[in-house]
């Protein structure tokens, strides 16, 4: 039988030490990670369950869209739009009008020259925001009790309701009879408004709802 002295005994009393303290450093990083991942999976859970929310929620809805006629061709458009249920504020500076006539896809976007606050006495079609490029889209501002909605800052919210403008002539040179039209109002967050409609096989009279 082995007897140990003093010695022997201090040095596994001080091994067993050594060992235990670096179970309980290892214990620690590996809880340090843990917080670590876990905040930074909690972060990242949120920010996507905010962005998913708002991508469901907000969105843009087109009520109806009109049609001008002159010379026997469409030559303005007037796309009535509004916030969906629920929606954010929508900044129609940031909107992308597509349209679509099977030939020649154009894509819009906001000229903050062609702006009116009211629609003219004259009716829709006679209001200045007609004067527009191939590529522009002007704003008519129907409903805005909280006067969001100006040329510069263009903000939509619960309630509003406005014209987006296109000149036809410059886009399409014009749209016939029986001429289909695709397209969508695209936000920069949220669903689109979709425009989808088959004009008149005649066009005799000065202005047509068409969707």
């Amino acid at each position: 039988m082995k007897i140990m002295n003093r010695k022997n005994v201090g040095a596994i009393g001080i091994g067993a030490m050594i060992v235990f303290i670096a179970m309980v450093l290892v214990a620690g990083i590996a809880a340090s990670v843990l917080i670590q991942t876990s905040s930074r999976l909690e972060s990242q859970a949120m920010a996507t369950g905010e962005q998913t929310t708002a991508e469901v929620a907000t969105g843009i809805a087109v009520a109806n869209v009109e049609g001008h006629v002159s010379s026997g061709s469409i030559d303005k458009l007037a796309i009535s739009v509004r916030p969906r249920a629920g929606s954010k504020d929508i900044d129609l500076s940031t909107v992308v009008l597509e349209l679509s006539n099977s030939t020649t896809k154009c894509v819009l976007t906001y000229d903050s020259t062609q702006f009116a606050s009211t629609p003219a006495a004259a009716g829709l079609f006679s209001t200045s925001a007609f004067g527009l490029t191939a590529g522009e889209f002007g704003i008519i501002v129907l409903e805005d009790a909280d006067n969001s909605c100006t040329s510069s800052t263009p903000v939509i919210n619960r309630g509003d309701k406005v014209v987006l403008t296109v000149n036809a002539t410059s886009t399409f040179s014009g749209i016939g009879v029986r001429t289909d039209i695709w397209g969508r109002v695209v936000p920069e967050e949220g669903a689109p408004g979709i425009i989808s409609f088959r004009t008149p096989p005649s066009l005799t009279d000065t202005v047509y709802m068409l969707q």
